[in-house]
């Protein structure tokens, strides 16, 4: 392979997603105020938990899309279309099949359980009924989005992300405006009604650039047992690691619902939604080399491999961490200039979620690499044994009356121990260089982190309003980047960005 022409094309695709995720964080950050301001601090927490509801049915399905993603990588990487093509095929066939069986046990256990265990006002359940109908359409209409996103990752046409958020964007900009505009309606309903549509749209949108781009994505009625059986073993112990995270993120929601009510909803639901959008920095660049690291993988390019893992769960770091520290400082003032009414808990579950997704960032290539090699059996098992202690961890908490923040306290250190645990099982699995690994990523992130945050520190609060936000923010931004370059990159990195900025400025 040509590891300079992999650089540059994850550079480019890197820069696709950039322009998506401004979109996406933009109107995310808008719709979520307009939402808690039109809805009330009650509707919008009977809509995150409902919709948490559906999409702890969705695990089954989400699981499938790991494994969708690593046989296709994986056949591309061997440059076999004709097997490119019975995968992706098989694996409509399959979601198909889970699509029924997610709208038979949503219909009948999901309805009970909403109606019966949560804690939902009395005078809102007919709305809460309504709103889990509606996201159930849009769930099922979400998954049979998956395959073609699988196809367009592995192709690396991520450009086609940026155009389509312009459409998406733009959608959902016409539901805050509905909702705005639409006086003597529930809505709580007509969001969830809109929301659905919008799904279905853009699933439409999916599958008709797919046809037209990717012969591979045309559906054939291929029975191909072998493909499916290679699918639904690998998906089959994904799922235990699908549940884990399920039960760790929407299991955690029902818990504090049931000893905390929908303001404690709503607040983790802000604070989701505003820490989802600076996210998509990481998700972006991760989905830009997600394909490379399992052609790597496959055609057996192991060193190249091993580089791109340390490299990326550096950079995946870095870019969440330019950020993170800001965020973090000024966070009460963020959170009072886009919310009218800031819940309570709020400004505590964003700096801990942040924390929590900084460390996701830095073990995504790890889990990756995992996927990528394929043997994935007792990793899962170890895995979904390790997550799934939040349940209980967070269960016991409440129980004990602590603050319903312990809950992401847990979930933090959990976080943290999964991910030494998977540095330690990589060295088993491929022979990973962990003490290397160890020196060459987290030391380093680590030092970074460490000299990055004192100034800013030190200056937050010395200003008021948007002038100490703008000061600690450029200074934060400004010493962390000087720390990366300084002492967080590798010789040949440094040269490598030092290159492509004279190339730009010699234009």
């Amino acid at each position: 392979m040509n590891t300079i022409s992999d650089n540059k094309r994850i550079a480019k695709n890197t820069i696709f997603l950039y322009f998506r995720m401004l979109l996406i964080m933009v109107v995310t950050l808008y719709t979520s105020r307009v939402y808690l301001k039109v809805l009330g601090e009650t509707d919008f927490g009977i809509y995150n938990i409902v919709g948490g509801i559906i999409v702890m049915m969705s695990f089954i399905s989400s699981s499938m899309s790991i494994s969708i993603q690593r046989f296709l990588n994986f056949e591309m990487g061997k440059n076999n279309q004709e097997n490119v093509r019975r995968v992706f095929s098989s694996s409509l066939i399959i979601y198909a099949a889970f699509s029924l069986c997610i709208l038979m046990v949503g219909e009948t256990l999901g309805l009970w359980f909403l109606n019966t265990q949560m804690n939902i006002p009395s005078d809102r359940m007919y709305a809460a009924n309504w709103v889990y109908h509606f996201t159930l359409i849009g769930l099922i209409a979400n998954l049979f989005r998956i395959p073609y996103n699988a196809i367009i990752t592995a192709n690396e046409r991520m450009n086609f992300y940026a155009y389509f958020s312009v459409l998406e964007t733009f959608l959902k900009l016409g539901i805050v405006f509905i909702l705005l505009a639409w006086g003597d309606v529930d809505k709580l309903v007509l969001l969830s009604i809109l929301s659905a549509i919008v799904f279905i749209i853009i699933t439409f949108c999916y599958k008709i650039y797919c046809n037209h781009h990717f012969i591979s994505s045309r559906f054939q009625a291929i029975w191909d047992k072998d493909i499916m059986k290679k699918l639904l073993s690998f998906s089959g112990w994904s799922l235990l690691g699908s549940a884990a995270n399920m039960g760790g993120n929407q299991g955690n929601n029902i818990i504090l619902n049931i000893f905390c009510g929908v303001g404690v909803n709503a607040a983790v639901g802000v604070a989701t939604q505003l820490i989802s959008g600076i996210n998509q920095l990481v998700s972006n660049f991760q989905m830009a080399f997600t394909p490379q690291l399992i052609k790597l993988y496959a055609s057996d390019n192991r060193e190249e491999f091993m580089q791109l893992v340390f490299r990326s769960s550096r950079f995946s770091y870095y870019l969440l961490l330019v950020i993170s520290i800001p965020a973090m400082l000024c966070m009460e003032f963020i959170l009072d200039i886009w919310l009218d009414e800031v819940p309570q808990y709020t400004v505590d579950f964003c700096r801990l979620i942040l924390i929590y997704s900084l460390l996701d960032a830095i073990s995504a290539p790890l889990w990756l690499s995992v996927q990528a090699a394929g043997k994935i059996r007792n990793y899962q098992i170890l895995m979904s044994v390790l997550i799934a202690l939040n349940l209980p961890l967070s269960y016991w908490a409440l129980k004990e009356g602590m603050s319903p923040l312990s809950v992401w306290v847990i979930r933090v250190i959990i976080n943290a121990i999964t991910y030494f645990t998977r540095i330690v099982y990589l060295k088993g699995l491929i022979g990973f260089p962990a003490w290397q690994y160890i020196k060459d990523v987290i030391c380093t992130v680590s030092v970074v982190t460490v000299l990055s945050i004192p100034i800013p520190y030190m200056l937050n609060g010395k200003f008021d309003g948007w002038l100490n936000l703008g000061i600690v923010t450029i200074v934060s931004v400004l010493i962390t980047l000087a720390m990366v370059f300084l002492g967080g990159l590798r010789k040949d990195e440094k040269k490598y960005i030092y290159q492509m900025i004279k190339s730009k400025i010699g234009r």
